[in-house]
């Protein structure tokens, strides 16, 4: 039967881009209607239309979830390239002035991101007012693969050469207890004294857990040793670990932003502070299709700028 749509309603019309792009990010139909300030009615049918006007299904719809089809996610990845091109010829038009504006989904661990993150946000959308940034805070990092955020901000390189990952500050990991637990149970010497102590495990990403990785020395001297810790408390948060071990629970291994105001108030105390442990990094993590992005790259560039001022502050 022939098609009763004119030539110019056919196919994927330039408004369709945003709409389908923002569907997919929602990862839900309610999800995307609060996105777009529609009713679920009104995602569902433009959906529709455009799938009849392509005479292909983009997406799989179920009562609780959808999922794109693989046509859906061809189209989904095209589309995001456009209106990375778009964004990009229209700051070319306006020039090198213009002001970032848009939604902004930013991602960062629980502890982090509160109390890191969350206050230069604050001071982000002050200056930029019309950016609208949503944050989400997670226990772990989301994987690469994941498009529902704009900028993940996470600790350690990640290891996918498809992202853009740009390092934002230093950040050491290091074992500290309270002084009181060293006093009761006397300090380390060595990484191998670690076995006989309480070690606070913490659960997150894919790090083996309750294994710890020691380094010494430069060059052809240095060597690693792996403990293998044990201890009475685990959890998912780091911040619940601290607060174990600043109530004298045990030795925790944690990045140094999260603990230095307690080492540098004594309520904390470096243990093996001439052992190296893995560095953990703060970097920002987007996908290459956003590395034009004005709101995105004026982001980073602020939080970089953030982030370094609190790290030169005594």
């Amino acid at each position: 039967m022939e098609s009763t749509l004119p030539a110019s309603s056919a196919g994927i019309q330039p408004v369709d881009l945003g709409f389908l792009v923002a569907l997919a990010g929602a990862g839900s139909m309610s999800a995307a209607a609060r996105e777009l300030s529609i009713s679920k009615a009104a995602v569902s049918k433009r959906l529709a239309q455009i799938e009849a006007r392509t005479r292909v299904v983009l997406v799989n719809r179920t009562t609780r979830r959808m999922s794109l089809t693989p046509e859906g996610e061809a189209v989904i990845e095209r589309a995001r390239g456009i209106l990375a091109d778009m964004e990009e010829l229209d700051r070319l038009l306006l020039g090198t002035r213009q002001s970032p504006k848009g939604l902004l989904r930013v991602n960062a661990t629980l502890g982090f991101g509160r109390s890191h993150v969350a206050p230069v946000i604050s001071r982000f959308v002050r200056r930029y007012p019309e950016v609208e940034v949503q944050l989400q805070l997670s226990v772990n990092p989301p994987p690469l693969t994941d498009d529902s955020f704009d900028v993940c901000l996470r600790f350690g390189a990640p290891p996918d050469a498809r992202v853009i990952a740009r390092r934002l500050a230093p950040n050491r990991r290091l074992l500290c207890a309270a002084p009181a637990y060293l006093r009761a149970q006397g300090e380390p010497l060595t990484p191998a004294e670690l076995a006989r102590h309480h070690c606070i495990g913490i659960r997150q990403g894919d790090e083996a857990y309750g294994v710890w990785r020691l380094s010494s020395g430069k060059g052809a001297r240095r060597r690693t040793e792996t403990v293998k810790t044990r201890g009475h408390l685990t959890t998912n948060d780091g911040e619940i670990a601290v607060n174990w071990a600043l109530d004298g629970h045990g030795i925790v291994m944690r990045a140094e932003w999260d603990i230095a105001r307690y080492l540098k108030s004594g309520r904390l105390r470096q243990v093996l502070p001439q052992w190296e442990t893995p560095d953990a990094d703060i970097y920002a993590v987007y996908r290459e299709q956003l590395q034009l992005s004005t709101r995105v790259r004026t982001f980073v560039d602020f939080i970089a700028e953030a982030f370094a001022a609190m790290k030169s502050t005594p």
